[in-house]
Protein backbone atom coordinates (compact mmCIF):
# COMPACT_ATOMS: atom_id res chain seq x y z
CA UNK A 1 0.00 0.00 0.00
CA UNK A 2 2.65 2.16 0.88
CA UNK A 3 4.75 1.50 -2.32
CA UNK A 4 1.95 1.97 -4.65
CA UNK A 5 0.43 5.53 -2.48
CA UNK A 6 4.04 6.71 -3.49
CA UNK A 7 4.06 6.05 -7.11
CA UNK A 8 0.93 7.76 -7.07
CA UNK A 9 2.28 11.17 -5.29
CA UNK A 10 5.09 10.46 -7.56
CA UNK A 11 3.35 10.79 -10.65
CA UNK A 12 1.58 13.59 -9.69
CA UNK A 13 4.41 15.63 -8.19
CA UNK A 14 5.66 14.71 -12.16
CA UNK A 15 2.69 15.85 -14.15
CA UNK A 16 2.70 18.80 -12.14
CA UNK A 17 6.07 19.66 -13.28
CA UNK A 18 6.03 18.45 -16.64
CA UNK A 19 2.91 20.46 -17.78
CA UNK A 20 3.61 23.17 -18.16
CA UNK A 21 6.59 21.85 -20.61
CA UNK A 22 4.69 19.76 -22.21
CA UNK A 23 1.70 22.39 -22.97
CA UNK A 24 4.86 24.89 -24.43
CA UNK A 25 5.68 21.93 -26.94
CA UNK A 26 1.86 21.52 -27.91
CA UNK A 27 1.19 25.10 -28.39
CA UNK A 28 4.47 25.87 -30.33
CA UNK A 29 3.61 23.60 -33.00
CA UNK A 30 -0.21 24.18 -33.53
CA UNK A 31 -1.99 26.58 -35.53
CA UNK A 32 -3.29 30.22 -34.18
CA UNK A 33 -6.94 28.91 -35.08
CA UNK A 34 -6.39 25.51 -33.62
CA UNK A 35 -5.83 26.86 -30.14
CA UNK A 36 -9.01 28.72 -29.62
CA UNK A 37 -10.55 25.32 -30.51
CA UNK A 38 -11.55 21.89 -28.84
CA UNK A 39 -9.09 19.55 -29.74
CA UNK A 40 -9.80 17.35 -32.84
CA UNK A 41 -12.03 19.86 -33.82
CA UNK A 42 -9.47 21.35 -36.19
CA UNK A 43 -7.83 19.77 -39.61
CA UNK A 44 -5.10 21.72 -39.94
CA UNK A 45 -3.64 21.95 -36.38
CA UNK A 46 0.14 21.08 -36.72
CA UNK A 47 2.98 23.42 -37.90
CA UNK A 48 6.20 24.36 -37.85
CA UNK A 49 5.68 27.65 -39.17
CA UNK A 50 6.07 29.00 -35.83
CA UNK A 51 9.57 28.05 -35.64
CA UNK A 52 10.70 28.60 -39.22
CA UNK A 53 8.94 32.50 -37.98
CA UNK A 54 11.37 32.52 -34.93
CA UNK A 55 14.67 31.36 -36.44
CA UNK A 56 14.55 33.47 -39.32
CA UNK A 57 14.11 36.54 -37.58
CA UNK A 58 16.58 39.19 -37.61
CA UNK A 59 18.31 38.98 -34.89
CA UNK A 60 18.49 35.49 -35.36
CA UNK A 61 17.01 33.68 -31.46
CA UNK A 62 20.76 32.29 -31.42
CA UNK A 63 22.08 35.90 -30.81
CA UNK A 64 20.27 36.63 -27.71
CA UNK A 65 20.77 32.89 -26.70
CA UNK A 66 24.58 33.77 -27.53
CA UNK A 67 24.12 37.12 -25.33
CA UNK A 68 22.45 35.21 -22.21
CA UNK A 69 25.13 32.41 -22.34
CA UNK A 70 28.27 35.14 -22.60
CA UNK A 71 26.15 37.03 -19.62
CA UNK A 72 25.96 33.84 -17.59
CA UNK A 73 29.65 33.00 -18.15
CA UNK A 74 30.47 36.36 -16.89
CA UNK A 75 28.26 36.12 -14.09
CA UNK A 76 29.01 33.49 -12.80
CA UNK A 77 32.85 33.81 -12.89
CA UNK A 78 32.72 37.16 -11.14
CA UNK A 79 30.95 35.75 -8.46
CA UNK A 80 33.50 32.53 -7.95
CA UNK A 81 36.45 35.16 -7.88
CA UNK A 82 34.98 37.04 -5.02
CA UNK A 83 33.07 34.53 -3.71
CA UNK A 84 35.52 31.76 -2.73
CA UNK A 85 38.05 34.01 -1.04
CA UNK A 86 34.67 35.77 1.44
CA UNK A 87 34.09 31.93 2.21
CA UNK A 88 37.85 31.31 3.53
CA UNK A 89 37.65 34.33 5.21
CA UNK A 90 34.14 33.00 6.83
CA UNK A 91 35.20 30.31 8.09
CA UNK A 92 37.92 31.69 9.80
CA UNK A 93 35.78 33.91 12.02
CA UNK A 94 35.00 33.33 15.59
CA UNK A 95 32.24 31.12 16.24
CA UNK A 96 29.84 33.27 17.39
CA UNK A 97 30.38 36.19 14.40
CA UNK A 98 30.94 33.21 11.98
CA UNK A 99 26.86 32.27 12.99
CA UNK A 100 25.80 36.14 13.12
CA UNK A 101 27.70 36.72 9.36
CA UNK A 102 25.83 33.17 7.88
CA UNK A 103 22.11 35.16 9.10
CA UNK A 104 22.68 37.50 7.65
CA UNK A 105 23.66 36.11 4.62
CA UNK A 106 20.37 33.97 4.77
CA UNK A 107 18.51 36.69 5.41
CA UNK A 108 20.38 38.88 2.03
CA UNK A 109 19.73 35.93 -0.08
CA UNK A 110 16.00 35.87 0.63
CA UNK A 111 16.06 39.58 0.18
CA UNK A 112 13.31 39.78 -2.91
CA UNK A 113 15.77 41.69 -5.20
CA UNK A 114 13.03 43.30 -7.35
CA UNK A 115 12.66 45.87 -4.41
CA UNK A 116 16.15 46.90 -5.78
CA UNK A 117 14.93 47.41 -9.31
CA UNK A 118 14.61 51.31 -9.20
CA UNK A 119 17.80 51.54 -7.60
CA UNK A 120 19.46 49.69 -10.30
CA UNK A 121 18.13 51.56 -13.15
CA UNK A 122 18.81 55.03 -11.71
CA UNK A 123 22.51 53.83 -11.05
CA UNK A 124 22.53 52.42 -14.82
CA UNK A 125 21.39 56.12 -16.02
CA UNK A 126 23.83 57.79 -13.71
CA UNK A 127 27.14 55.95 -14.85
CA UNK A 128 26.12 54.90 -18.16
CA UNK A 129 25.90 51.39 -17.32
CA UNK A 130 22.88 50.35 -19.96
CA UNK A 131 23.80 47.78 -22.75
CA UNK A 132 27.21 46.43 -21.87
CA UNK A 133 26.68 42.36 -20.54
CA UNK A 134 29.36 42.14 -18.92
CA UNK A 135 28.59 45.60 -16.88
CA UNK A 136 25.14 43.63 -16.47
CA UNK A 137 26.99 40.84 -14.81
CA UNK A 138 28.23 43.14 -11.85
CA UNK A 139 24.93 43.73 -10.01
CA UNK A 140 23.75 39.90 -11.10
CA UNK A 141 27.44 38.86 -9.44
CA UNK A 142 26.14 40.83 -6.11
CA UNK A 143 22.77 39.61 -6.49
CA UNK A 144 23.64 36.06 -6.20
CA UNK A 145 26.75 36.44 -3.63
CA UNK A 146 25.24 35.19 -0.49
CA UNK A 147 23.80 31.60 -1.66
CA UNK A 148 27.13 31.57 -3.53
CA UNK A 149 29.41 31.97 -0.22
CA UNK A 150 27.13 29.97 2.19
CA UNK A 151 27.39 27.19 -0.12
CA UNK A 152 31.08 27.36 -0.47
CA UNK A 153 31.69 27.73 3.13
CA UNK A 154 30.02 24.75 4.12
CA UNK A 155 31.85 22.98 1.49
CA UNK A 156 35.29 24.68 3.05
CA UNK A 157 34.08 24.08 6.80
CA UNK A 158 34.00 20.20 5.65
CA UNK A 159 37.02 19.89 4.56
CA UNK A 160 39.20 18.41 7.72
CA UNK A 161 41.77 21.34 8.61
CA UNK A 162 44.31 19.02 9.20
CA UNK A 163 45.01 19.05 5.35
CA UNK A 164 45.27 22.43 5.61
CA UNK A 165 47.62 22.53 8.27
CA UNK A 166 49.59 20.13 6.56
CA UNK A 167 49.81 21.96 3.39
CA UNK A 168 51.36 25.28 5.53
CA UNK A 169 54.02 22.92 6.88
CA UNK A 170 55.06 22.32 3.47
CA UNK A 171 55.70 26.12 2.84
CA UNK A 172 52.16 26.55 0.71
CA UNK A 173 50.94 30.22 0.96
CA UNK A 174 47.61 30.63 0.61
CA UNK A 175 46.97 30.86 -2.72
CA UNK A 176 48.80 27.68 -3.46
CA UNK A 177 46.58 26.24 -0.65
CA UNK A 178 43.26 26.79 -2.70
CA UNK A 179 44.66 25.73 -5.66
CA UNK A 180 46.18 22.72 -4.72
CA UNK A 181 44.34 21.31 -1.93
CA UNK A 182 40.86 23.41 -0.92
CA UNK A 183 39.59 23.92 -4.88
CA UNK A 184 39.53 20.01 -6.02
CA UNK A 185 38.20 19.24 -2.49
CA UNK A 186 35.49 21.89 -3.23
CA UNK A 187 34.66 21.04 -7.17
CA UNK A 188 30.98 19.69 -5.99
CA UNK A 189 29.89 23.06 -4.43
CA UNK A 190 31.87 24.78 -7.24
CA UNK A 191 30.17 23.16 -9.91
CA UNK A 192 26.37 23.54 -7.85
CA UNK A 193 27.42 27.32 -7.13
CA UNK A 194 28.18 27.47 -11.00
CA UNK A 195 25.14 26.09 -12.87
CA UNK A 196 23.14 28.06 -9.82
CA UNK A 197 24.42 31.70 -10.67
CA UNK A 198 24.07 30.25 -14.60
CA UNK A 199 20.71 29.89 -14.59
CA UNK A 200 19.80 32.99 -12.32
CA UNK A 201 21.42 35.21 -14.79
CA UNK A 202 19.91 33.12 -17.65
CA UNK A 203 16.67 33.86 -16.37
CA UNK A 204 16.77 36.74 -15.01
CA UNK A 205 13.94 39.86 -16.46
CA UNK A 206 13.51 42.85 -14.90
CA UNK A 207 17.05 43.91 -14.42
CA UNK A 208 17.89 43.17 -17.99
CA UNK A 209 15.07 44.78 -19.10
CA UNK A 210 15.91 48.28 -18.39
CA UNK A 211 19.71 47.60 -18.95
CA UNK A 212 19.96 47.07 -22.16
CA UNK A 213 17.70 48.58 -24.98
CA UNK A 214 19.54 47.89 -28.27
CA UNK A 215 18.22 44.98 -30.04
CA UNK A 216 21.76 43.12 -30.39
CA UNK A 217 22.51 43.37 -26.87
CA UNK A 218 19.29 41.82 -25.52
CA UNK A 219 18.67 38.76 -23.62
CA UNK A 220 16.79 35.88 -24.04
CA UNK A 221 14.22 36.57 -21.44
CA UNK A 222 13.61 40.29 -22.77
CA UNK A 223 13.67 39.08 -26.39
CA UNK A 224 10.86 36.83 -26.07
CA UNK A 225 9.33 39.31 -24.01
CA UNK A 226 9.42 41.58 -26.96
CA UNK A 227 7.95 38.80 -29.46
CA UNK A 228 4.91 38.34 -27.03
CA UNK A 229 4.28 42.37 -27.43
CA UNK A 230 5.26 42.81 -30.80
CA UNK A 231 1.61 42.94 -31.24
CA UNK A 232 -0.90 45.08 -30.05
CA UNK A 233 -4.15 43.23 -31.69
CA UNK A 234 -3.07 39.47 -31.35
CA UNK A 235 -0.67 37.82 -29.10
CA UNK A 236 1.83 35.34 -31.36
CA UNK A 237 0.95 32.30 -29.01
CA UNK A 238 2.43 29.53 -31.05
CA UNK A 239 6.12 31.98 -31.75
CA UNK A 240 6.21 32.68 -28.59
CA UNK A 241 5.55 29.07 -27.44
CA UNK A 242 8.65 28.10 -29.92
CA UNK A 243 10.38 30.41 -28.66
CA UNK A 244 10.50 29.56 -25.14
CA UNK A 245 11.17 25.62 -26.25
CA UNK A 246 14.41 26.92 -27.88
CA UNK A 247 15.52 28.85 -24.86
CA UNK A 248 14.94 26.34 -22.51
CA UNK A 249 16.57 23.31 -24.56
CA UNK A 250 20.61 24.77 -23.01
CA UNK A 251 19.38 24.91 -19.96
CA UNK A 252 17.82 21.35 -19.85
CA UNK A 253 21.23 20.14 -21.37
CA UNK A 254 22.88 22.15 -18.76
CA UNK A 255 20.70 20.48 -15.69
CA UNK A 256 20.78 16.66 -17.03
CA UNK A 257 24.48 16.47 -17.74
CA UNK A 258 25.32 18.18 -14.16
CA UNK A 259 22.76 17.01 -12.37
CA UNK A 260 24.86 14.98 -9.94
CA UNK A 261 27.18 17.79 -9.43
CA UNK A 262 24.14 19.72 -8.55
CA UNK A 263 23.08 17.52 -6.10
CA UNK A 264 26.38 17.14 -4.56
CA UNK A 265 27.11 20.16 -3.92
CA UNK A 266 23.90 21.38 -2.45
CA UNK A 267 23.60 18.34 0.22
CA UNK A 268 27.25 18.58 0.85
CA UNK A 269 27.58 18.87 4.91
CA UNK A 270 24.04 18.59 4.98
CA UNK A 271 24.60 15.04 7.46
CA UNK A 272 27.45 17.42 9.70
CA UNK A 273 26.98 18.97 12.54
Amino acid sequence: MKNSTRKIFISIILFWSLSPLIWQIYTSFSTPASLTEPIGTTLNRWTLDNYIQVLSANPSIFRYITNSTLLGVYTTLTTLLLAVPASYALIKLRKELRSLTRSILLLTALFPYVLLFLALLELAKSYNLANNLFLLSLPYSALSMPLAILILSSSLNDIPIELEEAAKMEGLNLLQRLRVVLLPLMKPALSSTSILVFIFSWNEYPIALTWLSKTEQLTLPVAIARLAGSSVYSVPYGAYAAATVIGAIPLLMVTLVFQKQIVNGLTQGALKG
